[in-house]
């Protein structure tokens, strides 16, 4: 089987900027004293209010580590569970206002790290770009 140079093209495209940035949301994570992991919740919770169930299977996580790492941060104010509005047996998980205060901070601060890197594209070619990755994109959680 022969192999592709565009395939080859993208994906050492899309590894080398997921390397890019992991590595600043991995700094900038640090700075607040969260992981990796926990910035990926934060940043779901903006939009959706997802059940720990769905929202472990979406991570890759066992309940039961997904439940420690909601309640460190229940403990910093930054999310809290409520029971599910239509399935009161199902537990949500939902983003506070402290939550999403410190989650437009860091999203502000990978902005302005990642802006030397970004501002090569004129706005055109960064939509075009956010467009072309949509499908690429792992579906997100459905809002609940």
């Amino acid at each position: 089987m022969a192999i592709d140079e565009s395939e080859d093209a993208l994906l050492d495209g899309l590894v080398r900027s997921a390397f890019q940035i992991m590595g600043v949301l991995t700094r900038i994570g640090a700075e607040h004293d969260l992981s990796l992991t926990q910035l990926r919740v934060l940043g779901i919770l903006r939009d959706r209010r997802p059940r720990m169930s769905d929202l472990a299977a979406f991570l890759g996580l066992d309940k039961s580590t997904l439940s420690g790492l909601v309640a460190r941060a229940e403990s910093r104010g930054l999310m809290t569970r409520a029971p599910n509005p239509t399935d009161k047996r199902a537990i949500d998980v939902l983003i506070t206002d402290a939550g999403r205060e410190l989650t437009e901070q860091m999203y502000r601060e990978a902005r302005a790290v990642l802006a030397p890197a970004t501002g090569r594209l004129d706005e055109r070619q960064r939509r075009q770009l956010a467009q072309l990755l949509e499908p690429v994109i792992t579906p997100p959680l459905s809002p609940t």
